[in-house]
């Protein structure tokens, strides 16, 4: 089977200035984070300082993890709210929510990170039973509330969500979960912007949470250009923020010079 693309390593060092955008580039400053189920935006800080220090403007969308639409629609208006070309970047289940709400028209390109990217029709919780996570074969690791809210077991949660991040961090995160309806997790999807917008990719290499081959399978079905970041868990943005800083900056560029071609 030929490769679409080549998974490396990235380097902690890898250089702002090597991603510098051509000057005939349309400007891309905007871009907007999506964080993923049982967590909130605030584990985007890290990035958010590397990535404003650069200049760019850049919005948290704080979901409130009710419903896959009620997800999409915080989405979608976070990007009304746009002034011009948005890299939309997503993280876990925020995959799912930038493939549907992707397709809004102040987008220009996204970024997978440790996430899920499914297709037309498909949903995440039906993906990850055919490549089936640590997390999945832990029993008793998700809990369910009596009115259909899910969670992780805290006991399980820096073992399984955040195994590179300090204990008392990751303990404090099990402890903030945002509660998701499980409906989140098998409404299919209307639209795949992936399939109409260029992507970019982060695999975690030691992700429990998603399987890491099925992180490969969507970014390769999407022809993402994809980073794996070795040993990295499901928590990458927060316990490598500079290098996941550093693919979306190239994204950025990327989808600079990309748009600057196309128009020539």
């Amino acid at each position: 089977m030929k490769q679409l693309k080549t998974y490396v390593t990235l380097a902690a060092t890898l250089p702002f200035i090597a991603l510098a955008a051509p000057a005939s580039a349309e400007p891309l400053k905007n871009i907007v984070l999506v964080h993923g189920a049982w967590v909130d935006g605030s584990g985007w800080k890290p990035v958010y300082e590397i990535l404003t220090k650069e200049g760019f403007k850049v919005t948290m969308a704080q979901e409130p993890e009710t419903s896959f639409a009620d997800d999409v629609a915080a989405t979608k208006r976070v990007l009304d709210l746009q002034d011009g070309p948005t890299l939309l970047v997503g993280h876990s289940y925020g995959g799912s929510i930038i493939t549907e709400a992707g397709v809004h028209p102040n987008v220009t390109a996204l970024v997978y990170v440790a996430a899920h990217a499914p297709d037309v029709g498909e949903d995440e919780g039906t993906l990850g039973k055919k490549t089936p996570s640590v997390l999945a074969k832990t029993e008793g690791a998700i809990k369910k509330t009596p009115d259909g809210y899910t969670y992780l077991n805290p006991v399980d949660f820096p073992k399984l969500f955040a195994p590179d991040m300090p204990r008392g961090q990751a303990e404090f995160e099990a402890r903030s979960q945002v509660l998701a309806a499980a409906e989140v997790f098998t409404t299919p999807l209307t639209a795949a912007a992936w399939k109409t917008k260029p992507s970019w990719a982060i695999v975690a290499g030691n992700d429990q949470i998603i399987n890491p081959d099925l992180e490969r399978w969507y970014y390769e079905r999407a022809k993402s250009r994809t980073i794996e970041i070795k040993g990295a868990s499901h928590s990458v943005y927060e316990s490598h923020p500079r290098q996941v800083a550093e693919v979306i900056i190239r994204a950025a560029r990327e989808a600079e010079q990309d748009a600057s071609t196309a128009k020539k």
